[in-house]
Formats: C-alpha cells, structure tokens, sequence
C-alpha cells in the first residue's frame, strides 16, 4: 500500500466525535458513554488530535498536548495513539508520527514524550522504533470511582491487575 493513499490532518474540535469509533478499539472495557464523555470534557482544554484518513475514512489517530514541564521543556505528547487493525504494519502509525513531530517543531517542542501500558510490547518496539527512549515509569492512582468504574482497571490489562492484587 504507498502512503500516498493516506492524508494526515487536525481534526477540527467539531468533528472530534469522529475519533470515538477508534478509541473504543483501544479501549474496548470503556464504555462508548465515557469515552464520549471525557471526549467532551477535554475538548475544552488545548487538546488537538491528528488523524490519517484512507480517502475519507478515518483509520489512525493520536491525541496531541502541547505543554510545558521543567525537564522536558515546551513538548508534544501524543496520546490515545491507535492505527485501525486493518492498516497495522503498512506505515501509517510511521507517517503519522513524522507529521506530529513536524508539527511539533513547527510550535516550538524540544521533545516528544508519552506513555505506554507495560503489556504492549508492541506498541513498545514502535516507540523505539520511531526514537524514543525509555527514561522512566507512569504511575496512577485511584482517587475515587468517578464516572467508569471499569476506567482505573483499564489502564491495566488483566496480568497487571491479577499480579496487583497478589
């Protein structure tokens, strides 16, 4: 497949809806309510997602913040990061990324971080892949239920929470 085919862009903030069917994909034990929820929640903020569309359908996205931290200086941090399974492996998660860190520089980041969940080595070795490093760990801790009790074990997958709990 040439990536040619693919066109990579801002969402604008009015068709953020558009990204829900791909975050349900990554996070499956999420309910679409929530997830249309913390959506809403966020868009109010300075949020910004980058999508990759195959003609017009949506088949990548990555949630961008731009932000501000005393070791990483002005950075980019793409966020809720997922590739359709249909187009997994064909360059797409690759050009995706070279748009954000082109945007990135284009506003000024020195850096990119993120996060990743321990069990997605995947997702692992294409972060390595695309030059990041690991340099540290993420941490999370419940305060209260909130509106998903399902979203805290999310974060987790079932070996994490299983040996959690031992």
């Amino acid at each position: 497949m040439l990536l040619t085919m693919f066109n990579v862009e801002i969402i604008p903030a009015e068709k953020l809806d558009s990204i829900i069917p791909l975050l349900k994909i990554l996070n499956p034990e999420i309910s679409f309510e929530v997830i249309e929820k913390r959506l809403h929640e966020i868009r109010i903020s300075n949020y910004q997602c980058v999508g990759v569309y195959s003609d017009n359908q949506l088949i990548a996205i990555s949630g961008l913040w731009i932000l501000n931290k005393i070791y990483a200086g002005k950075h980019i941090e793409p966020d809720n990061v997922v590739v359709h399974p249909d187009f997994r492996n064909k360059g797409v998660g690759e050009l995706m990324m070279n748009r954000i860190h082109e945007y990135a520089i284009e506003q000024g980041c020195l850096t990119s971080e993120l996060n990743a969940r321990i069990v997605n080595e995947d997702g692992a070795r294409f972060w390595k892949k695309q030059g990041y490093e690991v340099v540290g760990y993420h941490f999370i801790k419940k305060l209260h239920s909130g509106d998903d009790k399902n979203s805290f074990n999310s974060c987790l997958s079932k070996r994490e929470s299983e040996s959690k709990n031992h």
